[in-house]
């Protein structure tokens, strides 16, 4: 049976859940640069930053993912979208992540972005690789052992783009 997936802005009332879940996200070392020592206060400028759009997904009233989109660069770079994902360990393979991703897209074109660039995607981390492959992202370049893998030790980091 598919879930229902509600997206919508998020806003402060939303933040304890979003820490909730960036907190396990970071627990595990494997997928994102934030590390243990990341304060509250530091996802809090993170995640509800004034440059930056974040959208929660909600399933019933339970925030199962969350996304952020801002420019990848300031002034002549702005152009580009950056955006950061985090899904709920709880709610993984039930096609949350595909639907942020997507949602994103469409806000990013109507944000009046020409692209969407993500910096740093850690290679190991297959399912995001694959999903972002899915939705039209392409490996543009890679960081070689970019990433400190708290279980693997040092593994590359791709960039990726897409066009919108």
């Amino acid at each position: 049976m598919a879930l229902k997936i509600k997206i919508s802005p998020a806003n402060k009332e939303n933040f304890d859940e979003i820490w909730r879940i960036f907190k396990s996200v970071i627990s595990t070392g494997e997928t994102y640069v934030n590390g243990d020592e990341t304060t509250k206060e530091e996802a809090c400028a993170k995640w509800m930053n004034k440059s930056a759009k974040t959208f929660v997904a909600k399933i019933g009233d339970e925030i199962a993912g969350v996304y952020l989109i801002k420019p990848n660069q300031v002034d002549h770079g702005s152009h580009i979208a950056n955006a950061s994902y985090i899904v709920d360990e709880n709610k993984r393979g039930f096609g949350i992540g595909k639907s942020l991703a997507l949602h994103s897209i469409i806000t990013a074109k109507e944000l009046g972005y020409k692209a969407m660039q993500f910096n740093f995607v850690v290679s190991t981390n297959k399912a995001a690789v694959n999903l972002w492959q899915s939705v039209g992202f392409k490996i543009i370049g890679t960081i070689p052992q970019g990433f400190n893998h708290k279980v693997l030790g040092y593994v590359d980091a791709y960039i990726m783009f897409r066009e919108l």
